[in-house]
């Protein structure tokens, strides 16, 4: 019990930074709603998930190749960049008196979050970092038989994360006047633009 509650306490507290997912999906809340917001968050979930599992299956090796490091700096500075000239492009023009009137489907949002944590660089390396340390203490503490338990505690900790922000995105919008919303938007797709440059020097410094 006590290595479950300690698992799902660090997946909680992993999720907690703020990143651009999280800038993104605070965003979709205010902008779609609740249910858009929350399979954003869960199509970001799958990414983590999937990278978590090539680090339980030691596939980690693969990931830290030098070209695949490159790769995923420059689709991560493209994702990001574009996803925060569009928010920045649509800021001005979403109806905070409605649920979304615009041609956005669930699974669309969905795949945005897929694509934006599957191509974060930031996210391999938090995972390889973070998560292979606590594989390698839980299995040195406690036998490779619970390896499986601390990982699902951890998978439900993230979710717990993702169901609150896309909670807190969608109650916000109740208390957004325009400009207001406008403002934090921009702040948004500029936090998110930022990585992008960033992503982008480290792409820059790969291939040169």
């Amino acid at each position: 019990m006590s290595l479950w509650i300690s698992s799902f306490l660090l997946g909680l507290s992993l999720a907690a930074p703020v990143g651009p997912i999280t800038a993104a999906q605070l965003d979709k809340g205010m902008r779609y709603g609740f249910m858009h917001a929350w399979v954003f968050g869960l199509g970001s979930f799958i990414a983590d998930v999937l990278y978590m599992m090539l680090i339980f299956f030691g596939v980690v090796h693969f990931l830290e190749a030098p070209l695949v490091k490159t790769f995923l700096w420059c689709f991560g500075f493209f994702v990001l960049l574009y996803t925060g000239i569009e928010i920045l492009w649509n800021a001005r023009s979403t109806d905070l008196s409605t649920r979304s009137r615009q041609d956005k489907t669930l699974w669309s949002s969905s795949f945005s979050g897929f694509l934006m944590s599957l191509s974060n660089p930031l996210t391999v390396l938090f995972w390889i970092g973070i998560y292979g340390s606590v594989l390698a203490q839980t299995a040195d503490q406690y036998g490779t038989s619970q390896m499986l338990l601390s990982s699902l505690a951890m998978f439900a900790g993230i979710m717990l994360w993702d169901v609150g922000m896309a909670f807190m995105g969608s109650s916000a919008r109740r208390f957004l006047t325009p400009g207001l919303f406008f403002m934090i938007s921009c702040c948004s797709a500029l936090f998110m633009i930022g990585f992008a440059c960033y992503f982008g020097m480290k792409a820059f410094h790969s291939l040169f």
